[in-house]
């Protein structure tokens, strides 16, 4: 095996803190009773609205046979519904339904108190900072 520089590596950096950021996310909702990838599916039809389910399976990085148990199990909950596409009766458009509001809530003020969490010890500056640098490798390698 050839030597890599992970310390030196922007990629390595950005993956270990996503996957030690999202651990922590999950944990902290996990008591609740809400999964890491139900809160994502939560927060993309926040972000974006309604969306379909093929579309948020990409946003997600999944497979769209991969989110089929976690839309089901959202919808088993009322928290979500599929709509057919009226033009392609194959896709569906997944809908947040009023019972998500809460669950919502919960996920939010985890969110919330994992990022006081995470940034502690950063200044607002150094946290602004950090915000800039982050989207400027985001745009160079969108």
């Amino acid at each position: 095996m050839t030597n890599y520089d992970f310390e030196d590596s922007i990629g390595f950096w950005l993956a270990v803190t996503h996957q030690a950021y999202t651990r922590r996310l999950e944990s902290t909702l996990a008591p609740h009773g809400i999964t890491y990838r139900q809160a994502q599916v939560l927060g993309y039809l926040a972000l974006e609205g309604p969306l379909f389910q093929a579309d948020l399976a990409a946003k997600m990085l999944i497979e769209p046979p991969s989110l089929v148990g976690v839309i089901d199990r959202m919808e088993a909950a009322e928290l979500i519904e599929r709509q057919p596409c009226p033009d392609d009766r194959r896709k569906k458009m997944i809908h947040p339904l009023p019972g998500s509001n809460q669950v919502w809530k919960k996920v939010t003020r985890c969110a919330k108190n994992l990022r006081t969490e995470a940034s502690e010890g950063l200044s607002d500056r150094e946290q602004a900072t950090l915000k800039r640098l982050l989207k400027k490798v985001r745009d160079n390698v969108a």
